[in-house]
């Protein structure tokens, strides 16, 4: 069973703009607070903010900067390891910032030589600590958002309706009942397995196409899609089970309700480095009856991505004049070997 305190210990990107940004105003914000309980007058407080910030900033700045650089190779260290080394690279940033100032440093501070040094370390740890704590807060919403929207992901109708879809090709083409009952056996067995890690967009891409087809088996000449992925990253990351849950969500608003062909589209991209995931849908037909549904996909995927990416990964939803289009933008990251993609058990 999944429980938050058994989440793997992950070092936070250090490259991501969100961690950058948190630990940006967070470090300000905590200075301006302390200021503020320590020093009686507001003309005090002045003095000692400019003071405090010719300390601070480049302290943190070069904390980060040197944190960005090292960012790959902490990831790949031990979790423990990376999190003492963190700390350390903080005071020793802190270090290097006095050693600048020189005899400035003695007029600026007025304290103990190794006042700032162990309030970097403090600092790192402090914001070390409230990334691990939002990791778990975070991580039990995610897992009761993905059971939440299984049912919206692979409706009992759904299912019924595709099984009936394959029954009815056993005889007439039998070898397209089975690609079929592949495709929905791995739907279902990564729907209903075990999270862990991140998938690869070729394969996540695999998964999208074979719900696909499920689709147009049972809507035939009604659904049309359209697949723009030459410029796919095949190995770029991507949380599990993204792409699917869009397109069923294109599928039930945008093709269902209208008795003509309807297309749907879905264009991949990689631009600099940036993974683009857009889909199109026709807008339902006017006066038809509004369906209800969508937001626990979008939400879902939202949180996921959140998850993985923190604010480095967006998604934004719309209606346009004439269709209805989500795009994803995701950093890229490569996954060379395929034994570190998502795994997924049953049960």
């Amino acid at each position: 069973m999944f429980r938050p305190e058994n989440l793997p210990g992950r070092l936070p990107d250090f490259r991501n703009i969100g961690v950058i940004a948190r630990a940006l105003i967070g470090v300000n914000l905590g200075m301006m607070f302390h200021l503020l309980l320590v020093v009686a007058d507001w003309a005090s407080w002045r003095e000692r903010l400019f003071a405090a910030a010719l300390w601070c900033e480049p302290m943190l700045l070069l904390t980060l900067m040197v944190l960005a650089v090292l960012s790959p190779w902490l990831a790949r260290a031990p979790y423990r390891q990376g999190f003492a080394l963190t700390i350390m690279l903080s005071m020793l940033s802190a270090w290097a910032v006095r050693a600048f100032y020189g005899d400035l440093s003695d007029s600026l501070s007025g304290q103990l030589p190794w006042r700032y040094e162990l309030a970097a370390g403090l600092t790192a740890l402090g914001l070390l600590t409230y990334y691990r704590l939002w990791m778990r807060a975070l991580s039990p919403r995610i897992t009761e958002a993905r059971l939440a929207a299984l049912q919206a992901r692979i409706r009992p109708h759904f299912f019924f309706n595709s099984l009936n879809a394959v029954l009815s090709l056993i005889r007439s083409d039998p070898r397209r009942a089975e690609t079929l009952l592949e495709n929905l056996s791995d739907l279902f067995r990564v729907a209903m397995g075990k999270p862990a890690a991140l998938s690869t967009l070729a394969r996540e891409l695999e998964l999208a196409q074979g719900y696909m087809e499920i689709e147009k088996v049972r809507l035939g000449e009604r659904l049309n899609v359209e697949w723009f992925i030459d410029k796919m990253p095949a190995n770029a990351a991507i949380p599990p089970l993204i792409l699917q849950p869009l397109l069923e969500n294109a599928v039930y608003h945008g093709v269902e309700p209208s008795l003509t062909p309807e297309k749907v589209q879905v264009n991949i991209f990689r631009a600099r480095n940036e993974v683009h995931i857009n889909i199109r849908n026709p807008l339902p037909p006017p006066g038809g009856a509004k369906r209800s549904g969508n937001g626990m996909a979008l939400e879902n995927v939202h949180e996921r991505l959140l998850l993985h990416f923190d604010a480095a990964a967006t998604l934004s939803a719309k209606a346009m004049s004439d269709h209805y289009q989500v795009h994803i933008v995701l950093p890229y990251q490569e996954i060379a070997d395929a034994k570190t993609t998502a795994h997924f058990s049953g049960g």
